[in-house]
């Protein structure tokens, strides 16, 4: 992409704008390879998803330059079928989210919640939903995680589980832990590898907590979502868990 140069806010640019500029820095090569990536075929999670090809620390930086774009305007680039314009519209709402008061934030939060159908891959939730929703009920009820953890939409099962990371860095384990035990049983690998990961943060802040939910559970959960957890556990660790796992199976 080469060095990004810092330039001044955008104060009046629209949606349209925006998508024309974005448009810029398209690459029908990079475009090939995501749509790969992120299972855009027939039958596959993300299927029907539009890539531009636009590298991710270039949509951070137009993120930046348009992070006073009103949030009408931001809303119609979230409801983009182009993958890289709804990951602009929520690079834009942290930006938002950050910098403004506990009444617009509460406003975000509840947008990002009300357009989840729109936050529709993988990416699009690891990148924000700590940073919106997480940090929205940092010091609030964490009830509307459950509700999220047992919704039908797979993507609403991942903003779930992948919101307590925000907790997770503030040393606060306990809601982590219980909507992992709601998604034990949960089919989709996506969640299988969210919930692995988040469990993993744990034990980066906190051994023992991570390994005491482990020896209680990992029997009991998917291969995928033990593997990801113990990714980073000593060989001879690791290997412990794997055969108490496959001696249950």
């Amino acid at each position: 992409m080469g060095k990004v140069v810092a330039i001044p806010f955008a104060r009046s640019m629209n949606a349209t704008q925006i998508r024309v500029e974005l448009k810029k820095y398209a690459s029908k090569e990079k475009a090939r390879i995501l749509q790969r990536f992120f299972k855009t075929g027939p039958g596959e999670y993300a299927q029907g998803d539009i890539f531009l090809g636009v590298v991710v620390p270039r949509t951070r930086w137009l993120a930046k330059k348009y992070q006073l774009c009103p949030l009408r305007e931001v809303l119609k680039l979230l409801h983009s079928l182009v993958h890289e314009e709804r990951l602009l519209a929520l690079l834009i709402l942290m930006l938002h989210f950050k910098g403004t008061d506990l009444s617009r934030q509460r406003r975000i939060y509840r947008l990002y919640l009300s357009n989840t159908r729109f936050i529709n891959n993988w990416d699009l939730v690891d990148l924000t939903a700590a940073h919106i929703v997480g940090q929205y009920l940092a010091d609030k009820s964490r009830l509307p995680l459950y509700t999220l953890a047992r919704s039908n939409l797979l993507w609403e099962r991942r903003i779930a589980i992948i919101a307590t990371h925000h907790f997770i860095r503030n040393h606060q384990y306990a809601d982590t832990l219980r909507i992992a035990r709601i998604l034990l049983t949960d089919r989709h690998e996506l969640i299988h590898k969210a919930v692995g990961w988040m469990l993993r943060e744990v034990g980066k802040q906190d051994l023992s907590t991570e390994e005491a939910f482990l020896r209680r559970f990992c029997t009991r959960m998917p291969r995928t979502m033990l593997r990801y957890a113990i990714e980073r556990f000593p060989e001879s660790r690791r290997q412990r868990f794997l055969k108490m796992k496959r001696e249950k199976s």
